[in-house]
């Protein structure tokens, strides 16, 4: 394993971090949980043998702490080090989006419960589980979680999750939350708990003060977008052409392609978003999944396109009730991008939206709050 406490005492020195106590603790339990991983004996070793059963697997992490402190940073240096070949990395919704889809195909076999033979097919796939941005904010998690995790790290599974929020914190006055509870349980009972609420919020700090919404259309537009993107994702502008696309799952089976997707940031264009046939459901699964989102190319709007405007004021409901960080290239500032004729007054709540979107405070809070 490439050590990740020396690859982040390395960033401090060349003074890409700044020295934070709670980071560098946090990446000392990580380095531990590293070895902890390539030390395990092989299954059919003489430990195994001698003890009849697999080894008990490392304990997990729950690191919490509010948006920008390096979370996802760290997560990244831990899964990039850690040198095994059983192990997966996903974003928490879309982790959860496939567990329903694989319920639904258990229940489709009439064998009884659906939760185990997923359970074991997991586990099967990774015995070692990252997820960023653990947030709860529907029944249908909620009522699943306790159960689903209880019988992966029985399984041998070790989970480390990043989450904008404590564990007491998680589905907090969601319905019927008392289902919940046995959850937040879990979580202390078998993850180490770690906060992360050093002083430096990079994410904020990387946007700079610099705009979030730059008009007209235009190429002076788009290459300043282009800047906020490497900024907030450190991929490097020469391999611009490489940056990884995605294809996002959606309830009911479908995708959406995502044409740069890299660290919880998404770049769309209008036309992709709103002149398609879109419904709620692709908005909220965006919003779920990235905390900032690129959209480019947004026209005026009026009575003449009334089906994209009245498509883009579901997509900015979805960002903003999840804020998420929205930068984008239009015709026009928020105030006149559907100046007049049928629809323009229902618009105004989108307009609002969009300049409390531009906002120090709104850009502060944690994705999901």
């Amino acid at each position: 394993m490439t050590d990740v406490l020396a690859r982040y005492e390395a960033l401090v020195a060349a003074g890409e971090l700044r020295p934070d106590p709670d980071q560098r603790a946090t990446v000392g339990r990580l380095a531990e949980l590293g070895r902890q991983f390539e030390t395990q004996p092989n299954k059919g070793s003489v430990l195994w043998r001698m003890l009849k059963k697999p080894p008990p697997s490392p304990r997990g992490l729950y690191m919490w702490g509010g948006v920008g402190r390096g979370k996802s940073m760290m997560m990244d240096l831990f899964f990039d080090c850690v040198d095994t070949p059983s192990k997966r990395r996903v974003h928490f919704h879309e982790f959860m989006l496939e567990i329903h889809d694989r319920l639904r195909v258990e229940r489709t076999k009439e064998k009884g419960d659906p939760i185990p033979p997923v359970v074991d097919a997991v586990a099967a796939e990774a015995k070692l589980l990252c997820f960023d941005e653990m947030v709860v904010n529907n029944m249908a998690d909620a009522a699943i979680l306790s159960r689903l995790f209880t019988g992966l790290i029985d399984a041998g599974v070790t989970v480390v999750t990043t989450s904008n929020r404590p564990p007491d914190d998680l589905y907090k006055d969601g319905l019927n939350r008392q289902l919940f509870l046995p959850f937040i349980a879990l979580i202390k009972d078998r993850l180490d708990v770690l906060c992360l609420n050093g002083p430096v919020d990079y994410r904020l700090e990387r946007l700079g003060g610099f705009p979030t919404w730059y008009s007209p259309n235009g190429q002076a537009s788009t290459q300043a977008l282009s800047k906020a993107f490497f900024r907030l994702t450190d991929y490097p502008p020469e391999d611009a052409a490489h940056v990884p696309s995605a294809e996002l799952a959606v309830p009911g089976g479908r995708t959406i392609h995502v044409p740069k997707s890299l660290k919880g940031v998404a770049v769309f264009s209008f036309k992709r978003l709103c002149s398609e046939a879109r419904g709620a459901a692709d908005y909220l699964a965006i919003a779920r999944n990235y905390h900032t989102v690129f959209i480019v190319g947004i026209p005026i709007l009026g009575p003449d396109n009334r089906n994209e405007a009245a498509r883009f004021k579901v997509l900015i409901d979805a960002l903003y009730e999840h804020k998420v960080k929205l930068l984008a290239t239009a015709d026009a500032e928020p105030i006149v991008l559907y100046p007049e004729g049928d629809g323009a007054f229902e618009f105004e709540r989108t307009v609002s939206r969009l300049m409390e979107m531009q906002s120090q405070d709104y850009l502060a809070a944690g994705h999901g709050e």
